[in-house]
């Protein structure tokens, strides 16, 4: 990937991926138990140190897939990877007979390039946290979006 020595793995490291998370402003906490629900959690790592350079982590909720979080590190935005870590997501899913993905987008122009289509509250499952976050309106403006799987 691009010469920089970045290595996309699966991971158990489900807190590493809340820190990565909560430092690229996504709301989780460290007090909230790990999710049963997180199918797979995948990573992109940089360098011998193994720097987490990304993260996602793909849930099963009301019997809809979810991409839960992803969060690419700012110094690594430019370089695809959030494009490759997502596209691991959907060819999982795909591999597991789902055909639609659904997420709360901080940044929806991404996920719109990618296909995602914002959808209102009441078309998706309800498993998003946004309206009880402080965040919520005031500084984060999020919008529920789907990706149908062909």
């Amino acid at each position: 990937m691009h010469g920089l020595r970045l290595k996309l793995s699966q991971t158990k490291e489900y807190d590493a991926l809340t820190d990565l998370f909560m430092k690229n402003g996504l709301e989780f906490s460290k007090e909230e138990p790990v999710r049963t629900d997180v199918v797979k959690c995948w990573k992109i790592t940089h360098g011998e140190e193994q720097f987490l350079a990304a993260g996602l982590a793909l849930a099963k909720r009301q019997g809809e897939f979810i991409i839960d979080g992803i969060a690419v590190e700012p110094e690594y935005r430019k370089m695809k990877i959030g494009k490759i870590i997502l596209n691991k997501a959907i060819e999982e899913v795909k591999t597991l007979g789902g055909n639609r993905i659904f997420l709360v987008a901080r940044a929806p122009e991404f996920f719109r390039k990618r296909g995602f289509v914002t959808v209102s509250r009441e078309d998706a499952p309800t498993f998003f946290e946004c309206a009880t976050c402080e965040q919520y309106n005031a500084t984060c403006y999020p919008e529920v979006m789907r990706l149908d799987i062909h």
